[in-house]
């Protein structure tokens, strides 16, 4: 899939998705593959848990399946796309108020798992350092992190979905990003 500075170009998406409201397979399949790794991003950040985060990615996956129809065109698909991810993990996690607490340490980011293409070794491990680090996050800090980096939210859009005021969405994120300036700065530092 073609992508413009790291982002699925918006027309071919809404391509993409008329074939497979059209019953396209090979479609779905390429949406699969672009989104996948942005989708297990989200719901590990939210459920913590890698296992349950890969139940969650094909569930994400099989909901937009069903529901392919609601979409409506000119809306921001991948917005759009998080949103049924992030009402899933939330749904899981009043499912399982007994939160997993899993370790970083047993988080393995095999490529295999997450179908990311042949890549160079080095850009993957500064890749999965970010990661890390992102997970390391206060909770409230990192999803505010992951909803305007990853999802591409604006302060105001993370203020309404999260219900607080845009001030704590602006201090969160600061706070989010002067933490991973301090965590990543010497292993960045070695990489240059």
């Amino acid at each position: 899939m073609e992508q413009k500075n790291g982002r699925t170009v918006q027309p071919q998406v809404e391509y993409l998705v008329d074939r497979i409201k059209n019953g396209d397979r090979e479609a779905f399949m390429k949406i699969v593959a672009a989104y996948q790794q942005k989708v297990f991003i989200l719901a590990y950040s939210m459920v913590r848990d890698r296992e349950d985060a890969l139940d969650l990615v094909q569930e994400v996956f099989l909901r937009l399946y069903e529901k392919i129809q609601s979409y409506r065109a000119g809306e921001s698909f991948q917005a759009w796309l998080m949103q049924i991810a992030r009402n899933l993990s939330i749904d899981f996690l009043r499912r399982n108020k007994t939160r997993k607490k899993s370790s970083l340490d047993g988080l393995n980011l095999d490529r295999a798992d997450l179908a990311v293409g042949r890549e160079d070794p080095d850009r993957f491990q500064t890749r999965e350092l970010v990661y890390r680090a992102v997970q390391a996050l206060p909770e409230k800090q990192r999803l505010v992190f992951v909803l305007h980096h990853y999802d591409e939210l604006k302060y105001e859009e993370i203020a309404d979905r999260l219900g607080i005021a845009l001030g704590t969405v602006k201090s969160l994120h600061f706070k989010a990003i002067n933490k991973l300036r301090k965590t990543l700065s010497p292993s960045l530092r070695g990489d240059r």
